[in-house]
């Protein structure tokens, strides 16, 4: 669960690139990953508002364009500055636009089975958005140009499917591996269900997205996610 209040908020935060470059590649895709879940979560949010759509934007424009460079080459100072730059305007959106049904997931997973919260975050994705995608596809056709700019002979469903397409490539571009993958025993994991579940509800990030999903909803959305494919096919629209 969450922890929030006013004591653990610095007064001053200082963003420096030049500290990221000895990250490794398996930091780098998590750290990564997980800001562009802040961004595209506050942009699909039923809390997002003109400001935090400005930083939701921005940021995952920046990090589709420079997230894949960095986790190639940790080196490149112009990737892990737009990095830097766009996991602070996703962090500045959803602290005000608030995060969804990925974070409301994840969060457990990362409690029971140790698995670093990008990364969780990354294995829901996904699976999450083809959820939710006929509830927000106007909002998911819009990042579609930010990952493909010439796509405007789409049409508006066509240009969603595109960003559930990108976001999946991209994990298959960063090595990211479902929770299978990752070394979960089955039996483990089936028996956690019902109480991720409950946590990721009582959490309340659930309640934010698009189209909020019941208790079964989620636990048939962790089933998907133990062995999902992170290719085109495999939607799981509803």
């Amino acid at each position: 669960m969450m922890i929030k209040q006013p004591a653990f908020m610095p007064e001053v935060a200082i963003v420096d690139p030049l500290l990221t470059l000895s990250s490794p590649k398996g930091v780098t895709a998590a750290t990564g990953i997980d800001a562009l879940s802040h961004a595209i979560e506050a942009y699909l949010s039923i809390k997002a508002q003109p400001m935090t759509d400005t930083l939701a934007l921005s940021a995952i424009e920046k990090i589709v364009k420079s997230l894949k460079t960095a986790y190639e080459d940790g080196k490149n100072i112009d990737a892990r500055e737009a990095m830097a730059l766009g996991s602070l305007q996703a962090g500045m959106a959803f602290t005000n636009a608030s995060v969804c049904l990925v974070h409301g997931m994840s969060r457990p997973i990362g409690a029971l089975f140790h698995v670093p919260h990008g990364i969780s975050n990354a294995m829901l994705l996904p699976a999450v958005l083809e959820f939710s995608l006929d509830a927000c596809i106007e909002r998911l056709a819009d990042l579609a140009r930010l990952f493909q700019p010439d796509c405007g002979n789409l049409s508006t469903k066509e240009a969603a499917e595109l960003t559930v397409y990108e976001v999946k490539k991209l994990c298959q571009e960063l090595e990211i591996p479902n929770l299978k993958g990752w070394g979960i025993q089955p039996e483990a994991f089936n028996n956690a269900i019902s109480k991720m579940a409950e946590d990721a509800l009582a959490s309340g990030s659930p309640n934010n997205n698009p189209k909020v999903p019941t208790k079964q909803e989620i636990e048939e959305l962790y089933e998907v996610c133990f062995d999902y494919q992170f290719s085109s096919e495999n939607m799981v629209t509803k």
